[in-house]
């Protein structure tokens, strides 16, 4: 309402609650207020019957008065509130990652929506959002007996899963909306106790445990393939079950014995490669050495083998320059005697036996002159090869004494 208009019905209630003649119950049941202009509102008044001019409203009346709602106005207004209610229970939104399904007086329709605003009839059809993406439905404090008669408790398993778009009507028509509870929660409660019920609490709390998730999953997707194509196990979590505290203590007293015996266990391991390592150095030093003392000793035999090389080369060098030398004197010689062959014939050997004794500066006289000169004509040849090889052996002394001072 403009607040003009409600200040002037404030003061129009204010008048007729004054100590005046006038009273509600001397009113109609419906009082009509008149808005006329500021120029036309003393010409209104002027115009209105006195009595009711003097008794109802008072002179100092703002000229601004009301019309009180028409039924035209009511009707207009009931439909407005009914299209807003129409509009607010019609109108409705999918999420990203959900696809809409419907019911109608209970049955499921096969019309599905994507995600977005979409409309309905509304106080007659229902929706619900199914999510396509994945999500992780928890099962909580699984009770689960042993084979041996211990009863465990599943804290927490956790089952990752996403139901494809197009099996969502198939899935809900079958297993209703909540078809988790039907085929997950339901099936993990009967997986978990056929597993714990074959088996003694030591496997299912130590040995076998790394094997549950998996168990679980392959089952659950096994029955899934058969009873809900589209709806696909990616993960399955387990927690560690809750066994007695009694048992757990024995335990936990175990679990430390094995943990020395493993700490145990490594400490000889360490050992064991400590005196590996050891032995490996001590054997790579070996090797080392040996490999070192070989190539020093092939390095000694080829200088060896060089150094026999080499005498032999020297040896072969001073055996060719002997051997030259022998050669070269053999043949000097050779050539010598062929020449004195030549050389010494008794003439020449006559001339040289002059020229001696002409060169002898001593002359021997006596009767007992040993007879050294004789003439070769009358000597034997016995006698003849002895002074032969007298002369020859001075010519030879003189030679090499000529040779000497050469």
């Amino acid at each position: 309402m403009d607040r003009k208009k409600f200040r002037a019905l404030r003061e129009l209630e204010e008048y007729l609650d004054d100590d005046l003649d006038v009273y509600h119950e001397d009113l109609d049941d419906t009082i009509t207020i008149i808005e006329y202009p500021s120029e036309r509102a003393v010409s209104a008044l002027e115009n209105t019957d006195d009595n009711l001019q003097e008794d109802t409203i008072p002179n100092d009346v703002p000229a601004f008065l009301f019309n009180m709602t028409t039924p035209s106005a009511v009707v207009a207004a009931v439909a407005a509130v009914l299209l807003f209610v129409i509009c607010n229970f019609s109108l409705h939104k999918i999420e990203e990652g959900h696809t809409g399904i419907y019911y109608r007086g209970g049955a499921l329709l096969k019309e599905t929506s994507t995600p977005g605003f979409h409309m309905m009839i509304p106080f007659i059809t229902t929706f619900r959002s199914i999510q396509i993406t994945l999500q992780t439905d928890e099962v909580k404090n699984v009770p689960c007996g042993t084979s041996g008669g211990v009863m465990i408790y599943f804290d927490r398993i956790e089952v990752v899963n996403i139901l494809t778009s197009n099996s969502v009507y198939d899935i809900v028509r079958n297993f209703t909306a909540d078809y988790d509870k039907a085929l997950i929660f339901n099936k993990v409660h009967h997986e978990l106790n056929q597993f714990c019920s074959v088996h003694n609490l030591h496997e299912v709390y130590i040995d076998l445990f790394d094997q549950i998730d998996e168990n679980l999953k392959t089952a659950l997707q096994k029955d899934l393939n058969n009873m809900a194509p589209g709806l696909f196990i990616q993960a399955v979590r387990v927690t560690k079950p809750k066994i007695p505290e009694t048992i757990r203590k024995n335990y936990e007293l175990m679990e430390g014995e094995k943990t020395k015996l493993l700490i145990a266990v490594q400490r000889q391991k360490v050992v064991e490669k400590d005196a590996e390592t050891e032995r490996k150095k001590a054997v790579i030093e070996a090797q080392k050495n040996a490999e070192v003392a070989k190539i020093q000793y092939e390095q000694k035999i080829m200088e060896k083998e060089s150094l026999k090389k080499m005498s032999l080369l020297e040896d072969d060098i001073v055996f060719s320059r002997q051997k030259t030398r022998a050669e070269a004197e053999a043949y000097y010689k050779k050539q010598l005697a062929e020449g004195n062959k030549l050389l010494l014939t008794p003439e020449y050997l006559e001339l040289k036996k002059l020229e001696a004794i002409s060169h002898n500066s001593k002359i021997y006289f006596g009767t007992d002159i040993p007879t050294m000169f004789m003439d070769s004509s009358h000597i034997t040849s016995p006698d003849k090869k002895a002074v032969a090889s007298v002369d020859m052996d001075d010519s030879s002394m003189k030679e090499s004494n000529e040779d000497s001072k050469l």
